[in-house]
C-alpha cells in the first residue's frame, strides 16, 4: 500500500479502479496505547486517527453520507463518491471517544449493536482467552485430537499460540468454542468480565436522540450465522431487529453480519437479510462499493480501519481501489495457471 501511495498508483488509476463509495468499519475507539500483549488491538483506533481519516476523506472529494442514504446512492449515481462511517458490537467507547469526532464533523456514522451485549450479557471469547494468554506461563489444551502444550513466556510465545488457537476454534461450532474458553478460563482461575465495555439500552436510547445516530442489528448472541441452522440464523437477525426496534421506538433497516467473512455469511444470509425486509447488510468482506452493489444491498463490502495500520497514507491507498484491482487480478491469474495446468 506504501508503494501505490508513493508510486502515484492511487492518483493515476483512480479514475478506473475507485469506484463510488466506501462503508469504513469500525470497532472501538480509544485514545490509550494497546497493551505488549493485545491481539484484539487490531480492533482499535485512536480518536486522533479517526479525525484524521474523517478530513482526509473529505478532502479526496467523498461526501460522507448515511448509511440510509446507501441505496439511493447506489441507484442514482452521482458525480461525487460517498463514504459511510459503521461501528460494530457497541462499545462505551464509540460515545465516549468516536461520537465526539464525528459531532464536531457533523459526520453521520451507524452503530450496530448485538442485543445480549446491550442487556449486559455479553460473551466475547476472544476477548476471554486473550485475558488467560496474557496471564498463564503456560497452557496445556487438547485440540484438533491431541494435546497440546503452549509456553507463553515471552511475547513471541504468546502471539503465536494465541493465533493457533483462535484459529483453530473459529473453525468448529461455535457454541462448543465459546464452552472450550469457558472452560480453559475456569481452569485458569482467569475471570474476564467484559459487560461495562458495552452501551446499555438506555445509554443506546440516549444516543440514538442525535440525528447523526444511526441504530443498527449485530444479532442477538454475535455467532457465525453461516455455521447455525437457517432457521436459528433467521431468528438470531429478525430478534436483534424486533428487540431494537421496541428498545428505541424506532424502525431498524440495517444489519452488520457477526464476524462477516465468507464462511459466517454468505448467499444463505444474504436472502435471510433481505425476506427480513432490511434495507441494507454488511459484511466484512474488503472492497469499495461500484454500482453492481446496488443489486446486493445485503452484501456490501466494507474498508476496515486496523489498529496496526493507524497511517493515512495505507488509507488514500486502499480508497484509490488500486489495491483491490491489483488482488483480484493476482486471483484471476492464479485461477488461469491452476486451470492451465
Amino acid at each position: 500500500m506504501a508503494a501505490v501511495h508513493y508510486s502515484g498508483a492511487e492518483s493515476l488509476f483512480a479514475p478506473f479502479t475507485q469506484g463510488v463509495g466506501v462503508i469504513y468499519m469500525l470497532h472501538q475507539v480509544l485514545p490509550d496505547p494497546p497493551r505488549a500483549f493485545e491481539p484484539s488491538r487490531v480492533l482499535r483506533v485512536t480518536p486522533d486517527f479517526l479525525d484524521t481519516v474523517i478530513q482526509s476523506t473529505r478532502d479526496a472529494g467523498f461526501d460522507i453520507i448515511s448509511i440510509d442514504a446507501v441505496p439511493g446512492r447506489l441507484h442514482d449515481g452521482g458525480d461525487r463518491p460517498f463514504a459511510v462511517f459503521t461501528l460494530d458490537d457497541g462499545y462505551r467507547d464509540n460515545r465516549d471517544f468516536a461520537y465526539p469526532v464525528f459531532r464536531r464533523h457533523s459526520v453521520p456514522f451507524t452503530v450496530y449493536v448485538a442485543s445480549d451485549f446491550a442487556d449486559g450479557q455479553p460473551d466475547l471469547w476472544w476477548l476471554t482467552l486473550e485475558a488467560v494468554v496474557r496471564s498463564a506461563p503456560h497452557l496445556t489444551v487438547g485440540m484438533k485430537g491431541q494435546g497440546r502444550h503452549f509456553s507463553l513466556r515471552t511475547l513471541e510465545e504468546k502471539e503465536g499460540a494465541y493465533h493457533e488457537i483462535y484459529w483453530w476454534l473459529r473453525s468448529i461450532p461455535e457454541d462448543l468454542a465459546r464452552a472450550f474458553v469457558a472452560e480453559l478460563a475456569a481452569a485458569q482461575n482467569c475471570e474476564s468480565a467484559h459487560a461495562d465495555l458495552f452501551l446499555s439500552w438506555d445509554e443506546l436510547r440516549e444516543l440514538a436522540r442525535d440525528p447523526l445516530v444511526t441504530i443498527g442489528a449485530h444479532t442477538t448472541t454475535h455467532r457465525a450465522l453461516g455455521k447455525l441452522p437457517e432457521r436459528v440464523a433467521r431468528a438470531e437477525i429478525a430478534d436483534s431487529v424486533a428487540r431494537i426496534e421496541r428498545e428505541l421506538g424506532r424502525p431498524c433497516c440495517h444489519l452488520s453480519y457477526p464476524y462477516g467473512c465468507a464462511s459466517s455469511a454468505g448467499p444463505r444470509e444474504f436472502r435471510i437479510a433481505g425476506e427480513l425486509g432490511l434495507a441494507t447488510a454488511v459484511t466484512t468482506q474488503k472492497g469499495l462499493l461500484y454500482p453492481e452493489h446496488a443489486q446486493s444491498l445485503t452484501a456490501l463490502p466494507r474498508l476496515s480501519l486496523n489498529g496496526d495500520f493507524q497511517d493515512i497514507r495505507y488509507v488514500k491507498a486502499l480508497l484509490s481501489g488500486v489495491p483491490f484491482a491489483v488482488m483480484k487480478a493476482l486471483q484471476r491469474f492464479s485461477r488461469q495457471q491452476s486451470s492451465a495446468a
